[in-house]
């Protein structure tokens, strides 16, 4: 993919995590990437929604400075779309509002696409983002391992592998039984990505715009201040939000539509996908195999993405273009690998780690857990009662079972009023209320 920015090398914040240097703010319209049609056009529809705003206003709505709004606004006041509303002291506190032919100009542009935010960034500015901030410049080290589990019972050869695997780059594939703490352990991969990244509010491809930041997948890093629209220095790109590195968990509801731009004939706007919202970070598909879509289909869907890093896309329009790939991806699935039945897939998964059952005493460490987390006080008795039924039974110890039991005594003696306790009468209780056919 041409880029028309230079990629910009990592630097370090004071605690020592990679971060990228910030993409410099444009200080005419050409540096952002964006065509002045379309700049008016946002505007219009900003000044449409917003009614009268100074002009400081407007710059922190389109998160561009006051210098490339100016004459931007001198154009439209000398086209007669818009006009001063009320006059302040400074320049930037002069109040701007819509004529009549502004009005008819951006209803005209609001029935093109609705998107009214902040300016996007340009396809190229956002793949050498991408590619600077990369995930595949971080390294995994074993003390930052032990410091994401630390307080979780989990073997430590296991969480030697999982370093190893987030250090070759390659997809990898969690596979055991339901219950053994595959998602648990995924989700706990994600504090091993140090840093933060640019994450821009969203990009322009052919004049279509696509939105990429999601408050509920980027968390904003706490270093990371509000653009200041009035400042004249050179200071950080107010399209991007500086976030943690963003971690996206699907599972059995992913389609092949959903890795899909999402375009909203309403709004007439695309939404980005998951994939791409995790760039730069963690995309965690949990259930492989459990999916709506066939397993087959679903795995040849990331064949190209996971050999070449970049994905192929389309607008509604017919162009055709492609995105960065840049995430390390975790499969999770309660099925073998054989049975996912895709030979060309299982080769492109650098690693296939398996979590099965814990041993009796990691089952005692985590009882332990959960009888503290529920309030519920701790009997060794109780382990030897569960132990003895989980060999009479033939059930295997899987992570989850203590927790799911200890919360069930919690539930009844909530419910009762009563103090929690770990008799054998109230283990066989929860245990028939947990297992069904005990």
């Amino acid at each position: 993919m041409h880029a028309d920015a230079v990629p910009q090398t990592a630097s370090f914040s004071a605690g020592g995590a990679a971060r990228p240097l910030a993409p410099p703010s444009p200080r005419t319209q050409a540096e952002t990437g964006l065509p002045f049609a379309f700049l008016l056009d946002l505007a219009l529809k900003i000044l449409f929604n917003g009614g009268q705003l100074k002009l400081w206003q407007l710059s922190e709505r389109m998160r561009l400075p006051v210098a490339v709004l100016e004459p931007l606004l001198a154009f439209m006041r000398s086209e007669h779309l818009c006009e001063v509303a009320k006059r302040g002291a400074a320049d930037a506190d002069i109040s701007y509002q819509l004529s009549e032919a502004g009005h008819a100009r951006a209803k005209t542009a609001l029935r093109k696409s609705q998107y009214a935010g902040p300016a996007p960034v340009a396809l190229a500015a956002y793949a050498a983002q991408v590619e600077a901030q990369s995930v595949s410049g971080l390294q995994v080290t074993r003390e930052a391992i032990r410091q994401a589990f630390s307080g979780v019972v989990l073997q430590e050869a296991l969480q030697d592998q999982f370093g190893a695997a987030l250090n070759s780059g390659r997809a990898v594939l969690i596979y055991g039984p339901s219950g053994s703490g595959k998602t648990f352990i995924a989700e706990h991969l994600a504090q091993v990505l140090g840093g933060a990244v640019y994450v821009p509010h969203a990009i322009l491809v052919d004049d279509e715009v696509i939105q990429v930041f999601d408050p509920l997948v980027h968390r904003t890093a706490a270093e990371a201040g509000p653009c200041a629209g009035l400042d004249r220095q050179r200071g950080h790109d107010g399209r991007w939000e500086l976030c943690y590195r963003p971690v996206v968990l699907t599972g059995g509801e992913l389609t092949l539509a959903m890795l899909d731009l999402q375009f909203d004939a309403h709004t007439r706007f695309y939404v980005a996908p998951p994939q791409v919202k995790a760039n730069n970070g963690l995309f965690i598909i949990d259930d492989l195999g459990r999916q709506l879509v066939s397993a087959r289909d679903l795995m040849n869907r990331w064949i190209v993405p996971l050999d070449r890093r970049v994905d192929h896309y389309a607008l509604h329009t017919g162009l055709k273009f492609r995105l960065p790939f840049d995430v390390n991806v975790i499969f999770s699935s309660n099925l073998q690998p054989a049975d996912l039945g895709d030979e060309a897939f299982l080769r492109r998964l650098g690693y296939k780690i398996h979590v099965g059952a814990i041993s009796p005493e990691d089952y005692r460490r985590i009882l332990e857990q959960a009888c503290a987390q529920a309030r519920v006080p701790y009997a060794e008795a109780a382990f030897d009662y569960l132990l003895q039924r989980h060999r009479a039974e033939e059930r295997a110890l899987l992570a989850c079972t203590p927790y799911d039991i200890v919360s069930k005594l919690r539930d009844r003696a909530d419910y009762f009023g009563a103090p929690p306790d770990m008799s054998e009468e109230r283990l066989s209780w929860a245990w028939h209320n947990y297992f069904a056919d005990a």
